[in-house]
């Protein structure tokens, strides 16, 4: 197991806690996600499983459908990526990027790994969960995030800042840098 892997793990851990505790009624709740519902983000999170992989020519199948069930999606997507992940030679296929030579798996860990962070607080928000992040991602992805700021009002990724109190906590300025009301 690789320390991409190991992460991945983690990371995917705690956005499962959060997709597993959805009331079945929540998940038509308006997310911090401009029109986005819960089911939505969740979608987005799982499509994003299924098209980074290919990048690198890499084919991730998926069957199950979060209209129908969205724990069993998740569930089906989370095991493919940590398999793909375990495989070395499918998560070091190599591929030219946005930023150069990288592999699938370098991917996975900073587009990926960021969605399951922040998407997974969206989801708690929208269905009024928890929002505590773990502290050591959070710090992780705010000093990622800081490098890419206006790369990340390009395209819809983000909403525009929203600020926070001086001496707000790194969780609350990372989500304000990402455009979301902690």
């Amino acid at each position: 197991m690789t320390e991409i892997s190991d992460r991945y793990r983690r990371l995917s851990e705690e956005f499962t806690r959060r997709v597993e505790a959805v009331p079945a009624d929540r998940w038509e709740s308006p997310s911090p996600c401009e029109d986005w519902n819960a089911r939505e983000v969740l979608q987005h999170v799982i499509d994003s499983h299924v098209s980074m992989p290919r990048y690198g020519g890499v084919v991730v199948r998926l069957t199950k459908s979060v209209d129908d069930d969205p724990t069993a999606a998740w569930l089906e997507a989370r095991e493919a990526m940590q398999q793909l992940l375990d495989d070395p030679a499918r998560a070091g296929a190599e591929y030219d990027g946005m930023f150069g030579r990288t592999s699938v798996q370098r991917t996975v860990d900073g587009f990926l790994g960021f969605d399951l962070l922040v998407h997974g607080w969206d989801i708690a928000r929208a269905t009024g969960q928890d929002e505590t992040l773990p502290p050591a991602e959070v710090h992780r992805v705010y000093a990622d995030a800081s490098k890419l700021a206006g790369n990340l009002r390009r395209g819809g990724v983000c909403g525009p800042e929203v600020a926070v109190p001086a001496g707000a906590s790194e969780q609350d300025r990372l989500l304000g840098l990402l455009g979301r009301t902690p």
